[in-house]
């Protein structure tokens, strides 16, 4: 079920999508990280996802990003951090009284394989179940499509592969190449560029508040996916829409 929040401020001609959390589920990873970390899967994902993005603004805002990883990197970053957190608070060994003197040797030794199977996972996360049939909707009515998403290529190349979306999607954005995370004005940007509309003829999708209220800001039509019936950002201007799956995306574009 979805509401309407505002009029709509143009008909809308075009649809893009954020990747990771909207069309991708990244805490499908949670099971993989239950069996390497029993007990504690749940919590490593959810502090591995917090970390990314926590990492994406870091590099975007500090420096003029002049520390700026791809997202890849970023990824792996988190991940450590994560591992050394929530399963790992031992890894800093003590002899007689005295931390190890090569932690990170033992780090690595301990949970290299876990760290690389998990980061082998995320490149083929679960896709969310109603995806197919949207965006196949989404091409019989002539709706052009895309992702726009802080993920680089290589990164969301695979994820659509293994979600079995090649050919559904006419465009595959990356903000790699502008060096700059959303919510970044230049990284929603992207999105007219490669369309050919301005931001008021395009839906955005997100099942990420901050990112659906970072591209209502910019100026998109914006569908706010909540899934986990979560509370909207408390700082004004609220999504074109609200639902609970990506479905509700097909009502800004009437058959």
């Amino acid at each position: 079920m979805t509401h309407n929040s505002s009029s709509l401020p143009a008909v809308p001609r075009a649809v893009l999508f954020d990747a990771y959390g909207t069309l991708f589920d990244v805490y499908s990873v949670g099971q993989l990280a239950e069996e390497l970390f029993p007990g504690q899967g749940l919590a490593l994902s959810v502090l591995w996802r917090d970390k990314q993005i926590e990492y994406t603004r870091l590099v975007t805002t500090s420096n003029h990003g002049a520390h700026y990883q791809p997202f890849s990197a970023l990824t792996r970053a988190a991940l450590v951090y994560a591992i050394k957190k929530i399963a790992a608070n031992d890894y800093l060994t003590r002899a007689t009284g005295q931390f190890d003197l090569n932690p990170e040797a033992d780090f690595q030794s301990r949970y290299g394989d876990p760290i690389e199977r998990l980061l082998a996972q995320y490149q083929h996360l679960s896709a969310f179940p109603e995806n197919l049939a949207v965006l196949r909707e989404l091409k019989n009515r002539g709706i052009p499509s895309g992702i726009l998403s802080n993920g680089d290529a290589p990164m969301l190349h695979a994820a659509v592969q293994s979600a079995g979306l090649a050919g559904l999607l006419d465009h595959v954005i990356s903000v790699d190449p502008i060096r700059l995370y959303k919510t970044h004005p230049q990284a929603y940007a992207l999105g007219e560029q490669a369309t050919g509309f301005p931001a008021a003829q395009i839906v955005f999708v997100s099942s990420n508040a901050w990112d659906a209220l970072g591209a209502t800001w910019y100026g998109y039509q914006t569908l706010w996916v909540n899934r986990y019936q979560l509370p909207f950002e408390e700082l004004g201007s609220p999504p074109t829409r609200v639902g609970n799956s990506l479905r509700a995306v097909l009502e800004f574009f009437p058959a």
